[in-house]
């Protein structure tokens, strides 16, 4: 059965286009343009974009992946990011035994989870000078072991942030060509250590400006190396407590287009009931958009259509480039972009309506009309 979906302004390749007819059948868009067939939902006016693609996201619905890293966890942490129009994430491992790294694997390995595309690993393999709300007490160094799980998945991308001066350049080769996305962050490396890195396949870097040596005059640091470099993408938490927008609009700016990608840091509040939660024995509260224990900040209660407003509000972007930075730009860095992150035929009907006020009406996750 076919439905198609009218009425809507809808982000194509070229644009916002109004009045296009866009076509699904099963978990596929088959058309855009052309006549209706079948089934016909009126989007009245709606602004119909990609389903969002967030690549780090440590909890939500009131679950922390960390506590319990099995597959009924990351549904429930799927299932609580798709009312904010996120179809498709990275459940997100922070620092800790890498026993808990391999039951993720394992549990994605051995089922489909809706929305779930894949693994971030945010450490053990990180830098106490930098280590935000992360136990240190969980770093090591990488060995043969750790570098074996972590290339072990087989279901989905993996994303594994290190610290450049912990995981030399020949690791990361080693990494990149078993097909392991490696990311620098927590990190206190030097410009000329993030060089090596980005030199030996470093493909990203995670959470601009937060936990990373920072641009100084004549130490640039890996801030300076990230901005710097013209190929790798930067992930950026746009909810106005991690990063000055001034700090974000100067990123946007010196990246080639398609290198700023919007992540959540999100924690188990968001899409749940409650405020606070326990991790690494530390009390942490969000509250007026703040996601911190007493000290500092740690993570986020973000969730990617907030994003997605404040970087249309804060920073000045366009609503078509503030959704690609949601969609397009991190499918590509995961090498999907041939399936995710845009609205045209072949690619999965992960759809999003969202009114003029930039909120979430509906969402399609595979072609099915989801609760939101």
């Amino acid at each position: 059965m076919r439905t198609t979906l009218i009425g809507g302004s809808v982000l194509t390749p070229d644009g916002f286009e109004a009045d296009l007819c866009v076509t699904v059948e099963g978990e596929r868009i088959v058309a855009v343009g052309g006549p209706p067939e079948g089934d016909i939902v009126d989007l009245k006016g709606a602004h119909l974009v990609p389903g969002f693609v967030d690549l780090q996201v440590n909890g939500g619905g009131d679950v922390l992946l960390n506590d319990s890293p099995d597959a009924a966890t990351m549904a429930r942490i799927a299932d609580a990011h798709l009312r904010f129009g996120t179809t498709s994430l990275l459940p997100t491992l922070i620092s800790d035994r890498l026993d808990k790294a391999a039951s993720a694997i394992a549990e994605l390995n051995g089922s489909k989870i809706p929305g779930v595309i894949g693994l971030h690993l945010e450490g053990p393999f990180l830098s106490p000078a930098r280590k935000g709300v992360h136990d240190a007490a969980m770093f090591r160094p990488m060995d043969e072991e750790a570098l074996a799980l972590v290339s072990s998945l087989r279901r989905g991308r993996t994303i594994l942030t290190v610290a450049p001066e912990v995981v030399p350049p020949g690791i990361i080769s080693k990494l990149t060509a078993a097909g392991v996305i490696v990311c620098a962050g927590h990190s206190a490396a030097t410009y000329e250590q993030v060089r090596g890195a980005l030199d030996a396949g470093l493909a990203g870097f995670t959470h601009l400006f937060n936990a990373m040596s920072p641009l100084e005059s004549r130490a640039p640091g890996m801030v300076g190396a990230a901005l710097e470099d013209q190929g790798a993408w930067c992930g950026v938490i746009v909810d106005n407590q991690h990063v000055h927008p001034a700090a974000l609009k100067i990123a946007i700016a010196a990246k080639p287009k398609g290198s700023i990608i919007l992540v959540t840091d999100a924690m188990p509040p968001v899409g749940g009931v409650k405020d606070s939660f326990v991790f690494g024995g530390q009390r942490i509260t969000c509250r007026n958009g703040r996601c911190a224990t007493d000290q500092s900040l740690a993570g986020s209660c973000l969730d990617m259509a907030t994003a997605v407003r404040n970087t249309v509000r804060h920073l000045g972007v366009d609503l078509a480039e503030a959704c690609r930075m949601a969609s397009l730009y991190p499918a590509r860095a995961l090498g999907l972009h041939q399936e995710l992150g845009q609205i045209a035929p072949g690619y999965r009907a992960d759809l999003v309506a969202l009114n003029d006020e930039l909120e979430v009406k509906r969402v399609w996750r595979a072609g099915k009309l989801e609760e939101v």
